[in-house]
C-alpha cells in the first residue's frame, strides 16, 4: 500500500478564502497543484473497479474526492476515498445497476432503429430520439454522482434534480461533454498506446472537470436553497468566518458541523 501511502498527514492547507472557480485558466491551476495525486487517484479507481459489481461506489469515492480538490477544500487519498465509497454503497450501487440497464436498452434500440430508418425515413424519429436520451442521460451523471456525495436526497429525487440541472447549467454541462468527447477521441487515436494512460490520467481527470464544472450548478440550485429555505448559513462557506490564514485540519473533508447538522447524522450524510 506504500502506493497510495503519505496521504494521511497534513498538506499546506487550503486558502482562507478561496475564490470561486471560473475559467479555464483557473481549472488548470487547481489541477497542476493535484496532479501527482489525481494520477494516484486514477490508479485506485481501477483498482477499486475490478470487482465489477463496485463501479458504482468507486465512482461515488472518486468524485468526493475531485469534489474537495476543484473546489480547493482538503482531502486525504486513501482516508476519504474509502469512507465516501462505504458510505454512498447503496445509492450508487443502485446507479450503477440502473446504468447498465439503461446500456443494455440502448445498445439494442439504437443500432435496430437505425437499420429500419435505412428502410424507411420516418424511422430516423425513434432513432434520433433514443440518441438524444443517451446525450441526455449521459450529461446527467455530471450532477448524479456529485449529488450522491453531497446531499441526502433520495435516488429519485437526484435522478429528477440531474435532468433538470442538465438544462440550467446548460453551460458547464456542454463545456463538460466536449471535454469528455475530446479525451475520449484521442485516448482512441492513441490505441494500443492508450492503455497505458488509462492506468493513470483520464477517469480521475474527466472526473475533476466534471466536479469543477458542474459543483457550482448543484450548489447554486440544490444546497444553497435547502439553507436559505431553513435561514441557516451553508457550513460550506465557514471558512470566511475564521480569522486564521489556511485551515489545516480537515481530516472528514466536511465542512464543520453545526447544530442543523446534528439531527442528519444518523443517517450518515448531510447537505455540504
Amino acid at each position: 500500500m506504500k502506493l497510495f501511502g503519505g496521504y494521511d498527514r497534513p498538506g499546506p492547507g487550503i486558502p482562507k478564502a478561496p475564490m470561486e472557480k471560473k475559467g479555464w485558466i483557473k481549472c488548470v491551476e487547481v489541477y497542476g497543484r493535484r496532479m501527482w495525486k489525481l494520477m494516484a487517484l486514477n490508479l485506485l479507481f481501477i483498482l477499486s473497479c475490478l470487482p465489477v459489481v463496485t463501479i458504482g461506489p468507486a465512482i461515488a469515492a472518486m468524485t468526493k474526492v475531485c469534489r474537495n480538490w476543484s473546489q480547493e477544500r482538503n482531502a486525504f487519498l486513501w482516508e476519504d476515498y474509502w469512507e465516501a465509497f462505504k458510505k454512498n454503497f447503496k445509492q450508487s450501487f443502485i446507479m450503477g445497476l440502473i446504468d447498465v440497464l439503461f446500456l443494455v436498452s440502448l445498445s439494442v434500440a439504437i443500432p435496430t432503429y437505425n437499420a429500419w430508418a435505412k428502410d424507411s425515413n420516418i424511422m430516423f424519429i425513434p432513432f434520433l430520439l433514443c440518441l438524444s436520451c443517451a446525450i441526455v442521460f449521459f450529461m446527467m451523471h455530471f450532477y448524479i454522482y456529485l449529488m450522491i456525495v453531497s446531499t441526502n436526497l433520495s435516488m429519485r429525487q437526484i435522478i429528477k434534480n440531474s435532468f433538470l440541472l442538465v438544462s440550467l447549467g446548460m453551460k458547464s454541462s456542454l463545456w463538460t461533454l466536449l471535454i469528455w468527447i475530446m479525451v475520449l477521441f484521442v485516448l482512441f487515436i492513441l490505441l494500443p498506446m492508450s492503455v497505458i494512460i488509462v492506468l493513470f490520467w483520464p477517469f480521475s481527470f474527466l472526473c475533476f472537470v466534471s466536479a469543477f464544472n458542474c459543483y457550482p450548478v448543484v450548489r447554486k440550485y440544490v444546497i444553497q436553497p435547502y439553507y436559505d429555505k431553513r435561514g441557516e448559513d451553508n457550513p460550506e462557506f465557514d471558512y470566511l468566518k475564521t480569522e486564521d490564514v489556511a485551515i489545516f485540519e480537515d481530516r472528514g473533508s466536511e465542512e464543520p458541523a453545526n447544530k442543523a447538522e446534528k439531527p442528519a447524522k444518523k443517517k450518515g450524510k448531510i447537505i455540504s
